[in-house]
């Protein structure tokens, strides 16, 4: 793995010497470049001492993708994220306007990917600062909500030469999580995944095993099995886990339940869903640090880190689509996994989103995030969140 290890000195040359290459090698797949830009105006309203939040930012993403050769290719992008027109009344996470709420879109020009790629005969391998992401993001994701999304370096193989059997290992050893490179970690994990497609769905087990690399005692290892399909109007989902964690010569264990049944009408699309991150005695709770967690247990964004109490999130969603576009309504009801004598009820929240993509290239959108709190002791607050956005591809 030192390969990987020194990634951020040596992986610029190979990509200059691959595209390089490629460039002037008569191959079956063309260079290509492309440029992906989002404006987004955020707002945050909380009911605590700090002043209401609000920014509006501009990320743009430049991506170059080199000709084949050989069966290998090489891709470089980069990402940059700017506040506009002086809209920077925000907590942007790594220390600067304390005083507000937190919007985690900090400025930021960094290099989000670098990597050299070989895909032949069913075998993908792929080393180099690469974006991730697994199943449906409980577990390993990109966090591309936010402006600066999350990548790895990592080494990444995957095959999938056998029908209906996919299998993919990779080794990290640097989370470049969504903060700027201020709050990155060194790392050393595991990412295993095998996934059998059945006539009635997917049927998928994994074993993450992670560690942030500081030296002391932080292991998180995380085994499990899930299984989603579709049915005519229906669809449905099942997934179990394990985890056992150790931090700082403490030991904890918990569990992880979700089931979802869905049905699609002509107009509309029902969910109901049941999502449970287990606790340890009221001690520890389950938790996924590499998921795309805004995607999960509501945008509000209040359970980010799993209580130590563990969190029940019951949910019901309906969707649909109207002038051209897509929209989705969506409530949660959540409590404790193992409630003690404060902290129960975690309250409530209702999500609101509606997007349309127009003129081929653009798209846009609206959503809002609207959480009530529970018990005081959970340390909670009533959040109002909304966001408006415009994004373009090229």
């Amino acid at each position: 793995m030192q390969t990987v290890h020194k990634l951020s000195k040596i992986t610029a040359l190979i990509l200059l010497a691959s595209t390089s290459v490629s460039a002037n090698a008569n191959s079956e797949t063309n260079a290509k470049a492309s440029i992906d830009l989002n404006l987004r105006y955020e707002t945050v309203d909380q009911d605590n001492a700090k002043k209401d939040a609000s920014a509006l930012t501009l990320r743009t993403r430049l991506n170059y993708t080199s000709a084949s050769y050989n069966d290998f290719t090489a891709v470089i992008e980069f990402e940059d994220s700017r506040q506009v027109a002086g809209v920077n009344n925000y907590n942007d996470t790594v220390g600067n306007n304390t005083e507000y709420s937190v919007i985690a879109d900090p400025e930021t020009t960094e290099l989000d990917q670098a990597y050299v790629q070989y895909k032949k005969d069913g075998v993908t391998a792929k080393v180099g600062r690469q974006v991730l992401t697994l199943d449906n993001h409980r577990y390993v994701g990109h966090v591309g909500w936010r402006q600066d999304r999350q990548t790895f370096d990592a080494a990444t193989i995957t095959y999938s030469a056998l029908d209906n059997i996919k299998m993919s290992y990779s080794y990290i050893n640097k989370r470049n999580r969504i903060f700027s490179d201020e709050k990155d970690f060194n790392s050393k994990d595991h990412l295993l995944n095998i996934a059998y497609k059945t006539s009635y769905g997917k049927l998928t087990a994994y074993s993450y095993l992670l560690e942030v690399d500081e030296g002391t005692a932080n292991s998180l290892d995380t085994f499990g099995v899930s299984f989603n399909g579709k049915k005519d109007k229906f669809s449905y989902s099942a997934e179990f886990a394990t985890q056992d964690s150790e931090n700082g010569g403490t030991d904890y264990s918990a569990s992880y339940m979700a089931i979802q049944g869905g049905y699609s009408f002509d107009t509309v699309t029902l969910k109901l869903g049941a999502e449970v991150l287990g606790s340890d005695e009221a001690m520890y709770g389950f938790s996924t640090p590499l998921a795309t967690l805004h995607k999960f247990n509501g945008w509000a964004d209040q359970f980010l880190g799993t209580p130590k109490e563990g969190l029940v999130d019951l949910y019901a969603s309906i969707s649909g689509k109207a002038f051209g576009g897509g929209w989705t309504v969506t409530v949660h009801d959540y409590s404790a996994d193992e409630s003690t004598d404060t902290v129960d009820d975690l309250g409530s929240e209702i999500n609101a989103v509606y997007t349309k993509k127009f003129a081929q290239s653009y798209s846009a959108g609206i959503k809002y995030a609207a959480y009530s709190a529970g018990d005081s002791a959970a340390g909670n607050l009533d959040t109002d969140k909304v966001w408006l956005w415009v994004g373009a591809k090229f």
